[in-house]
């Protein structure tokens, strides 16, 4: 059987900067188990699509989601990135 999974790379990244907004991608990359590498390519893809804003702050990059951007399967883009996060957050605090 293949091992497949319901939140991506890209989810899971997004999930750990909207808890922890100033990350470094090695920290990021050891959370997620990918490289550092994807790490970049993800984040520059969801900046890319609206998603997540970079500012910098001294020599860190500090990282903020945008809430309000719509999920990106036709079949749920009503539903924001904002509804999505706090629903993972709730059920990471929940199994703590």
């Amino acid at each position: 059987m293949s091992e497949w999974k319901f939140i991506t790379n890209h989810g899971a990244v997004m999930l750990i900067i909207s808890q922890q907004g100033r990350i470094t991608a090695r920290k990021l990359a050891e959370r997620v188990r990918i490289t550092e590498r994807s790490v970049l390519n993800i984040i520059k893809d969801l900046e890319d699509g609206g998603y997540l804003t970079r500012k910098k702050v001294g020599r860190e990059n500090v990282y903020t989601v945008n809430a309000e951007g719509a999920l990106r399967h036709h079949e749920i883009r009503s539903f924001h990135v904002g509804e999505l996060v706090e629903l993972l957050s709730k059920a990471d605090l929940e199994k703590k």
